[in-house]
């Protein structure tokens, strides 16, 4: 495992997450976040964008993408209530012979490195822990460990997204953390042509016929406004090819009929009954 000293202290890194994610949605939103990071003369300094929007429509994957396309390592945390500020930054654990080690987080390593850090559902986050990383997040770019006892400063090469749901959060931000967390860069739900080539990019070996079942079934969900998302068909599609592949044997597979029911008992057993009201008749 990799180390660093800092004052004294040796940290141990955490290694960057290596992720077949791949945006195929809008291009011009991995242009609004490599524009946030974006630093055009010595004395500029990155922004810290926060992408809001549903669960499952790809915020995860829009920071991922936007992250690959500076050429830098990524590292990924993954925000809960029970987040705490020594979580976030320097964890102490009992090594061999009952010696301390202190593990840098994936935020920490990242700053260190010059990487990305993403962290994931910002917003399931308290202000304790949100004011643990004021200091990063503002011209000073740096942490503390109480837990270490160092000051940790940011490589400039380092950059900072936040990813939050848009619904009700467990914690409010506080107007201070909002502040640094600009721009706001909102996703919402793809158009029927980007919803069917990221559900082929993620089932390349589905038939058409079915993308075209949950594509349909997720745009009259979509224009419903219910919370329906790419993610669930996805889930949808993939379920009902196990149901057909389970039931080759027993049922001709190339009927039609067949496959609608399939796909309608799958949007059931997903999503709930109630979802069946946006089933194509």
């Amino acid at each position: 495992m990799e180390t660093i000293i800092i004052d004294g202290v040796t940290l141990f890194l955490s290694r960057p997450d290596d992720l077949p994610l791949d945006w195929v949605g809008q291009p011009d939103l991995i242009d609004q976040v490599l524009a946030a990071w974006l630093v055009v003369e010595e004395k500029d300094l990155p922004l810290h964008p926060r992408l809001i929007g549903k669960p499952g429509v790809g915020k995860t994957t829009l920071a991922y993408a936007a992250a690959r396309r500076l050429g830098r390592n990524v590292y990924f945390y993954q925000a809960t209530m029970d987040t705490r500020p020594e979580d976030l930054i320097v964890t102490p654990v009992i090594a061999e012979q009952g010696k301390i080690h202190y593990m840098a987080s994936s935020l920490v390593t990242a700053m260190i490195r010059g990487g990305v850090l993403i962290l994931d559902e910002g917003n399931r986050m308290s202000e304790k822990s949100w004011a643990s990383l004021a200091p990063l997040l503002d011209n000073r770019r740096y942490v503390e460990s109480v837990v270490a006892g160092i000051k940790i400063p940011a490589h400039p090469d380092f950059r900072f997204c936040a990813t939050m749901n848009d619904d009700a959060s467990t914690f409010e931000l506080p107007e201070y953390i909002h502040s640094r967390l600009q721009p706001q860069i909102f996703i919402d739900f793809p158009e029927p042509e980007e919803e069917h080539l990221i559900l082929k990019r993620n089932l390349p070996f589905a038939p058409e016929d079915i993308l075209h079942y949950v594509v349909h079934f997720l745009q009259r969900a979509h224009q419903a406004q219910e919370r329906y998302t790419v993610r669930d068909g996805i889930n949808i599609a993939r379920y009902a090819l196990k149901l057909l592949e389970g039931q080759k044997v027993l049922i001709d597979s190339s009927s039609e009929e067949r496959k609608r029911r399939v796909l309608r008992l799958s949007v059931e057993m997903i999503l709930g009954e109630k979802a069946l009201t946006y089933w194509p008749r």
